[in-house]
């Protein structure tokens, strides 16, 4: 039997990787970069749109498919592939990001007693919400109105947070976060952990790293329990591989010291996590430098949230890192911005009013091959709702062809001359 994780090629020059993950809904191909199905979909795209971009895995979100329509009800209809009807590899986060991100002002209990903490609001959250701890919940008006006090309570157990939806209470700790996903049955699962900002002080970066650390040990724990005491889905056969994250913030002492402890536990995959990693680049980059030598290589490394731009995937790549998600290519569709090779356009603007070419002139996506870049103009233009589709199938084409030719360009040992090749091609034009 295959590992989960194998690796096929290292570039000697960069640390590019080239590999494969063995799971039971197919082998996906390392660097790969996952479309995000936040609620078991991708925005305006279903199932067999996603096998036409042949994209070799998918991310959904445990946090609000616990709110809605919940993973007993997930589990009842067949497990996440087939309620989402989606035969491919699926990995889930354990909903740490989203808790965490729901508003500024949050709560921390601890041994010494309760601490009063302000966050600022993470820039990659979807979310909204209003800050008065005291105001009781609402009934959901319209979607303008989603916000029914935003306090997350954390102590050394868990979390306690209030539903975007409807304003009432839940609870996420280590045990719950990994039982959802058992019941939600997704390929690779993802640890409970405490994802903070940048700004926060080593203090406070090193007390929400001890408490992601004590959270790892537990979301292992638990998922041994629960695959020994058979605690999963009816008729599920298959594993479902855990990664560990690793924290710190910007403090390269705290994230040195989360990586020796992560990488010393049994986790199948190690996650690089934290809102500087993919958000700030220069941060990603700086932190990725001195982590790469301090991880395992027979082990899949993962850095969340990485892929505002394709450029980006270099920085990442060519430091060891072998798999990524992004909301942006999905998210900048909607907004009527496309990606070109040499950078984005807004097909929103006027001078495209007119513009017969596809979106892009050496493009092979479903939209570039029957429309214009007049037409899809014109579909944002009057609200058509095939606007956002016929986009986000463009970017994610995108997206997902400019990984598939690095990981080519890796195996041939030609990493570099790919970038520098881009790179000139961008500056040309």
């Amino acid at each position: 039997m295959s590992p989960f994780f194998e690796l096929i090629h290292e570039d000697a020059k960069t640390g590019a990787r080239a590999g494969v993950l063995h799971t039971a809904h197919g082998d996906v191909q390392t660097p790969c970069f996952m479309p995000v199905g936040t609620q078991a979909s991708v925005k305006a795209l279903d199932a067999k749109d996603m096998e036409t971009l042949d994209a070799p895995i998918m991310l959904a979100n445990t946090y609000h498919l616990h709110l809605r329509p919940g993973e007993d009800t997930i589990a009842r209809l067949g497990g996440l592939h087939t309620f989402m009807n989606w035969s491919r590899p699926i990995l889930t986060d354990s909903g740490g990001f989203q808790v965490f991100s729901l508003g500024s002002n949050v709560i921390l209990e601890s041994p010494k007693g309760t601490i009063g903490s302000r966050l600022d609001s993470i820039a990659r959250s979807t979310t909204s919400l209003q800050n008065d701890k005291e105001k009781q919940p609402s009934a959901l008006q319209n979607d303008n109105k989603r916000g029914h006090g935003a306090l997350v309570s954390i102590d050394d157990d868990g979390v306690t947070f209030r539903s975007h939806l409807d304003g009432s209470e839940h609870r996420f700790t280590p045990e719950i976060a990994i039982d959802i996903q058992h019941k939600l049955g997704a390929d690779i699962i993802m640890a409970f952990d405490e994802c903070t900002p940048d700004n926060v002080d080593h203090a406070r970066a090193e007390e929400a790293m001890e408490r992601t650390h004590r959270w790892a040990e537990r979301s292992l724990a638990a998922h041994a329990l629960q695959l020994r005491s058979l605690r999963l889905r009816s008729g599920q056969k298959y594993p479902q591989h855990l990664f560990g994250i690793i924290q710190g913030a910007t403090y390269e002492d705290l994230r040195k010291k989360s990586a020796q402890f992560i990488t010393a536990l049994p986790f199948d995959g190690i996650a690089i996590g934290g809102e500087s990693i993919g958000f700030n680049m220069d941060e990603t980059r700086k932190t990725l430098d001195y982590l790469a030598p301090l991880l395992p290589s027979n082990k899949p490394r993962y850095t969340m949230g990485v892929g505002y731009q394709p450029q980006d995937f270099y920085d990442v790549v060519t430091r060891g890192a072998d798999m990524f998600d992004c909301v942006s290519p999905t998210r900048m569709a909607r907004n009527g911005t496309v990606f070109l090779p040499d950078g984005p356009i807004h097909i929103t603007n006027a001078e495209y009013a007119e513009d017969a070419r596809p979106i892009g002139p050496a493009c092979t996506c479903h939209t570039c091959r029957h429309y214009s870049r007049a037409y899809i103009h014109h579909l944002f233009k009057a609200q058509e709702l095939s606007a956002y589709r016929l986009a986000t199938i463009h970017n994610l084409h995108h997206f997902l062809n400019y990984m598939r030719t690095m990981r080519e360009a890796i195996l041939k040992d030609k990493i570099e001359s790919l970038r520098a090749e881009r790179s000139e091609a961008k500056q040309s034009n």
